[in-house]
């Protein structure tokens, strides 16, 4: 029988991802599968932080192992922005409400625009809470942010990201070729490597 494993989100795309590359080795319950409705903080000034804090909030209230993640966009041009703020960067900015993935992008494309320094990188942290011990882990994939959205395909920034040794876009690539190579499949391989003495 599979272990079961919360994963604080209800984002169905990163809930698909994270099912996709861990395959049978667990069974991913999401938030609204352990009856978890409530808004999560996310408060924190760090991507870590953010993780943790939601891993600690999940833990806490539903007394399970669970792990949750969050990622960030870091330009270099933009001194590392959108960074922790990537979900909400147009809203903390005055424009959009909330997770506004196209104001977002818009946005970004604005304060690029003429900048010749294109260089980022999408960073995810895991945050693991396994019988009470706390343990965060990394991914990261380095690229180079298009002139204008590509792609149809995956969430977020994907449409304007392109991995570094590829011509693509994440949103142009399939879901396999992206989870292949991507942040969160390098962040979840590394929490494997921490769960694998229990698989």
């Amino acid at each position: 029988m599979q272990e079961k494993l919360v994963f604080a989100t209800n984002n169905a795309h990163k809930i698909a991802e994270v099912r996709a590359i861990l395959g049978d080795r667990r069974q991913i319950l999401s938030l609204e599968e352990i009856g978890c409705r409530e808004d999560i903080p996310e408060t924190a000034d760090t991507i870590e932080g953010n993780a943790l804090q939601k891993a600690r909030w999940v833990s806490r209230r539903f007394n399970c192992d669970c792990f949750a993640d969050d990622t960030g966009l870091e330009v270099d041009a933009l001194g590392g922005e959108p960074g922790v703020m990537s979900a909400r960067y147009a809203c903390v900015n005055g424009r959009g409400d909330g997770h506004d993935a196209s104001a977002n992008s818009s946005l970004l494309l604005e304060r690029m625009e003429g900048v010749e320094n294109r260089k980022a990188r999408f960073r995810t942290a895991i945050a693991l809470i396994t019988d009470g011990k706390e343990t965060i882990v990394e991914g990261i994939v380095n690229g180079s942010i298009a002139t204008a959205p590509k792609g149809v395909d995956g969430f977020g920034y994907d449409p304007l990201f392109i991995p570094d040794g590829h011509s693509l876009t994440f949103a142009q690539m399939t879901a396999e070729e992206k989870n292949a190579i991507s942040h969160r499949r390098r962040a979840t391989e590394a929490l494997l490597e921490v769960l694998k003495d229990n698989i």
